[in-house]
């Protein structure tokens, strides 16, 4: 594997955590390998292993992404990668609020909606 490919998926188990990156890596197959390397060099090898914003505010601008994309399970997958960055459930619940007025109040109702149900599986008292 590449070099890009390693420090990805360094910084893939460090924010969504090594059990999710181990049940992804045993769920691969020879059709998705070449998706889960893509993935893993393109945007964790290069950008969330970049330094110019902290892994906080990666995670709080992905959020916002995805929810305003409506990429549901991946908004719910980095609602939980939020213990490994930082980011708090109040950003988190300001970003969903950006999204209201620039993406729609449908998208980030459901945002919030997923958000509650993800915080409670996590433990996390809102």
């Amino acid at each position: 594997m590449s070099e890009r490919y390693e420090a990805g998926m360094k910084v893939r188990r460090a924010v969504l955590g090594d059990a999710h990156v181990d049940r992804a890596e045993a769920d691969k197959t020879a059709f998705d390998a070449p998706f889960q390397e893509m993935i893993t060099e393109g945007a964790w090898g290069t950008v969330w292993s970049g330094n110019g914003i902290s892994k906080r505010d990666r995670s709080l601008v992905t959020l916002a992404l995805l929810a305003s994309g409506g990429h549901w399970d991946e908004v719910a997958m980095h609602i939980r990668a939020t213990a490994n960055t930082g980011a708090t459930p109040k950003e988190v619940r300001e970003v969903f609020l950006h999204v209201a007025i620039y993406a729609g109040v449908p998208a980030a109702n459901h945002a919030l909606r997923l958000a509650k149900r993800t915080y409670a599986e996590m433990g996390v008292e809102l």
